[in-house]
């Protein structure tokens, strides 16, 4: 995939319209989390960087459904990021109209200014052509950095680069740059890590890892409908019926391609799914009756520590427990630190995953943790990303 990336513009002396993901936790007014603000700021201060350019951000604040409703104001984005760049960064009262229009003709080089939630028009998610127009005739180019919403054709994601010459941000570049090799032709032994609660959400994701991988390892709630195909005894765990006839066709696929399929050769239950419940080993495949999984036991903690610890190529969407009850997290940091210690590529994605790499603090050491849960899924699925494809060289 050969993207334009934002250092292939001319910036001098333009108005650079940006799309970022700043769609970021807020409690009282107060932004708990500001991880996806930062992760902007490269391609954002190496724009004020070109002699005379300036910067308009375009983003959404959760889901007003075409309201202009206070509580998903960016106001507190604007004030966080001027803290961050340590300039004064200027909120618009809309995101297009004639108010607006006068502020942005009224920016300088060297100037921040946030255009307020895009998501405040309908138009915006139905990629409206007259709104997109009416955004793009804000800036002279047009830089994408919002990874985290690329996988929805948008009128501020993807119609906005019909009408503007386009590149992308450091942020898309990364991302771009460490999920392409795994669906291209990665090196081997190439881990897969997929865990989750339902099989019927990571359907896609597992067919498409399958043929490129050389150990799927399947974790969490989806692993009992794994088990359950197999014949084996699930308990009351978490599994889907209707899809005990997909999991059955996953591993015969597996077997005639020589793909290690990796399920749980022991557990860790509980009589009901609570932070107080009290953990039972189980040694071996099969849950007790009335229990449930919980987390997987150290045999199959061995099992996945030993093949990341060899792998070229790791890629983990989905936690293999409930780490989010400590004494059901035991697999999970395992996992983590496994694929923190890997020397081969290591990606994170998916928001389990990486709320557990951050929890478990090994952030620092994976090659690549991603910033778009639903568009990293998508990539992982080999699916078309309509704000990455309208970026490509053409």
């Amino acid at each position: 995939m050969a993207l334009r990336t934002v250092k292939d513009l001319d910036l001098q002396n333009k108005k650079v319209l940006i799309r970022v993901d700043f769609n970021v936790p807020i409690k009282d007014g107060t932004i708990t989390d500001d991880t996806r603000i930062q992760a902007s700021l490269p391609t954002i201060q190496y724009i004020l960087k070109q002699p005379g350019a300036s910067v308009i951000i375009m983003s959404h604040m959760g889901r007003p459904k075409g309201e202009k409703k206070p509580e998903f104001s960016l106001a507190p984005v604007a004030k966080r990021l001027g803290d961050l760049l340590g300039t004064p960064v200027s909120l618009a009262p809309d995101c297009i109209g004639p108010e607006v229009e006068n502020m942005v003709a009224a920016l300088k080089g060297g100037e921040v200014m946030v255009l307020e939630n895009v998501r405040f028009y309908n138009e915006e998610t139905k990629n409206d052509a007259n709104f997109a127009k009416s955004l793009a005739s804000l800036g002279d180019v047009y830089v994408n950095d919002a990874f985290g919403t690329a996988h929805r054709a948008h009128a501020s994601t993807e119609g906005v680069a019909h009408y503007l010459e386009s590149a992308a941000g450091f942020l898309i570049e990364k991302e771009v740059k460490f999920f392409s090799p795994l669906l291209d032709n990665p090196e081997k032994p190439f881990v897969a890590i997929i865990g989750g609660a339902k099989v019927s959400t990571k359907i896609a994701v597992l067919e498409s890892l399958l043929p490129k991988c050389s150990a799927l390892v399947i974790g969490g709630g989806m692993a009992y409908t794994f088990l359950k195909a197999m014949g084996h005894a699930v308990g009351t765990s978490l599994m889907e019926e209707d899809y005990i006839h997909v999991a059955e066709s996953l591993l015969k696929k597996a077997a005639e391609m020589g793909v290690e399929i990796v399920l749980p050769k022991d557990h860790v239950v509980a009589s009901e799914f609570s932070a107080t419940a009290s953990p039972v080993a189980v040694d071996g495949m099969d849950v007790p009756e009335g229990m449930m999984g919980m987390d997987i036991g150290p045999k199959t903690i061995a099992h996945i520590v030993g093949l990341v610890k060899a792998a070229k190529n790791v890629v983990w969407n989905g936690p293999p427990g409930v780490f989010e009850f400590d004494a059901f997290a035991t697999g999970t940091l395992a996992v983590a630190e496994a694929v923190a210690e890997c020397a081969g590529t290591t990606v994170v994605g998916g928001g389990d995953s990486v709320a557990a790499i951050n929890k478990f603090g090994f952030a620092p050491k994976v090659d690549h943790v991603s910033t778009g849960g639903g568009a990293s899924l998508e990539f992982l699925e080999g699916k078309i990303l309509p704000g990455i494809v309208a970026l490509e060289e053409k």
